[in-house]
């Protein structure tokens, strides 16, 4: 009698979970081994744009050595800081309105803990900075000459001023007009955002950016903001945005993101009704691009974009592979 009550109950909770767009769940609960349908590889890194092949690489360095998801998503993303040739993240990248190049970085562990900066100026490695925001000081985020100043006095020194080479060529070129009409998948390859999974199963994530080129000056984006251009969970999942900050900062999407997760949806589902909701809080959505990573606590990935354009990079032990990402505008 206990069986067949457990079966009525499992095939009523399928039906209505098919109903409400939670598919894979549901047949898992009709019958299938739901271990089959969303458990992915441990351990596992994922990070937007194909700059996060490089940043991959040095964090699955760590990850394969059974290191922590924590040290993986901070030295990953410090290849692209330190890349002076890429131009939306780090001291390379292109610069705010009035020359100056601005950073933002947050990170985040397993245990919740989270530190960020944001307009941060001559720091190489923001990203670090803000790994030593959340381990020695009581606060989230500090910000500008604050965040410096914090930085120089835990052994960070200052970089120069002077533009990388191909950013003061650009820079030169936009002062021409000085029009601000930033193009989808273009200037808005802002970020990079990590999420991973270690061999422990805990999960950590990062996000550091140079944000929008040509910005006012004192623009904070998505980046640094801890719900926005990242977040973690380590009982559901954890979530990474790039593109236009200020859209994604409207529905704090990245927790957004781990929220629908913890009900249910998988990592690509969630991503999609986050761009969902991103699209009916933003009348010129078709004017920008954004997309989102997601990692669940199981390993199981996905993605989803605003506009077609949105790739990222899977490195697992098998593979650091480039994927395109599906997308809402056709």
């Amino acid at each position: 009698m206990s069986s067949r009550r457990n079966f009525i109950k499992k095939s009523a909770l399928a039906s209505a979970l098919a109903v409400t767009g939670v598919p894979k769940i549901a047949n898992a609960l009709a019958g299938e081994n739901l271990s089959e349908i969303t458990e992915g590889k441990k351990p596992v890194v994922i990070s937007t744009w194909s700059h996060g092949l490089a940043a991959n690489d040095a964090a699955w360095k760590i990850l394969s050595e059974k290191g922590t998801a924590l040290d993986a998503v901070e030295k990953g993303v410090m290849v692209c800081e330190a890349d002076f040739t890429n131009l939306s993240v780090g001291l390379g990248g292109l610069p705010d309105r009035d020359g100056n190049v601005t950073l933002d970085a947050c990170i985040m562990d397993e245990k919740g803990r989270c530190g960020g900066v944001a307009f941060l100026q001559r720091i190489k490695h923001p990203v670090s900075v803000a790994r030593m925001v959340m381990e020695k000081t009581p606060h989230v985020l500090l910000a500008g000459k604050g965040a410096q100043k914090f930085a120089l006095d835990n052994g960070f020194k200052l970089e120069s001023k002077k533009l990388s080479p191909e950013a003061e060529k650009q820079y030169k070129e936009w002062l021409k007009k000085s029009e601000y009409k930033p193009v989808a998948n273009i200037e808005n390859h802002d970020t990079i955002g990590m999420v991973a999974i270690d061999s422990n199963g805990n999960l950590s994530g990062s996000c550091t950016t140079s944000g929008l080129a040509y910005k006012m000056h004192g623009r904070v984006g998505d980046s640094p903001i801890i719900g926005a251009g990242m977040y973690v969970d380590n009982e559901v999942g954890a979530a990474c945005a790039t593109g236009v900050g200020e859209t994604v900062l409207r529905i704090c999407g990245s927790y957004l993101v781990v929220e629908l997760m913890r009900h249910g949806l998988s990592p690509t589902e969630a991503c999609k009704k986050a761009i969902e909701r991103l699209v009916s809080k933003n009348p010129n959505y078709k004017d920008v691009q954004v997309g989102f990573l997601a990692l669940s606590k199981n390993g199981e990935h996905g993605a989803y974009a605003l506009q077609k354009g949105f790739n990222y990079a899977l490195a697992d032990s098998t593979r650091n592979k480039m994927f395109d990402s599906t997308y809402y505008v056709k």
